[in-house]
């Protein structure tokens, strides 16, 4: 009389798919959360705060070569393909179902649609050619030793004219994600603050 009967309520992963609207388009998104893709299963809050700012900001991506780094759920780069991009979405290979998954909810039948790929920071970028038009990352700063690998990885893929947009919440002190922006990009790049959300610790940079 306790405990549920329903099994399943006790499975150690479970799915959950939610919609979300963007720039007048409705994305429909499963996470599945549990141990196998961890931190890869959900949509955070650094994701939509980039979602938002693309929609404040009207962006257009038609006619841009875009790639989104360690993408999740895939959700900003699906908005970029809905709004026009010619999109490669990447992550670590225990993500790619979950990507591909997410990216049929949002692109049924036969039509162009996001690639899935996987890229492994400091491993397989260079399987990938340079020069995106638009390089994109939510919450993927969030790990020291990731920060060298990141950076590899994003002087691969940038050109002179590249954008890069980024956003991050902000963790780990002077140390963590702030060393990366601050410390670790201003050599090889111009760095800009376009927005920081107090409340929620999230800034996006450029």
């Amino acid at each position: 009389s306790v405990f549920p009967r329903d099994p399943e309520l006790f499975a150690d992963a479970f799915p959950v798919q939610c919609r979300y609207r963007f720039c007048g388009r409705v994305l429909r998104i499963a996470q599945h959360h549990g141990p196998r893709l961890g931190l890869a299963a959900a949509v955070w809050e650094a994701a939509l705060s980039l979602c938002r700012f693309l929609e404040e900001e009207h962006f257009d991506f038609r006619g841009q070569t875009v790639i989104e780094l360690g993408a999740g759920t895939g959700i900003v780069g699906i908005l970029a393909a809905l709004l026009g991009g010619d999109v490669t979405i990447t992550d670590q290979p225990a993500a790619l179902e979950q990507i591909r998954e997410n990216v049929e909810l949002n692109f049924p039948g036969e039509g162009p649609r996001p690639r899935v790929q996987a890229l492994v920071w400091g491993q397989d970028e260079g399987s990938f050619p340079r020069g995106f038009g638009v390089v994109l990352g939510s919450d993927i700063v969030y790990e020291a030793p990731a920060f060298g690998p990141l950076l590899r990885t994003l002087r691969h893929l940038c050109g002179p004219r590249t954008l890069g947009l980024l956003s991050a919440r902000l963790r780990g002190g002077p140390g963590g994600s702030q060393r990366f922006f601050h410390q670790m990009l201003p050599p090889y790049f111009h760095v800009q603050l376009l927005r920081r959300e107090a409340e929620q610790e999230i800034e996006i940079y450029r």
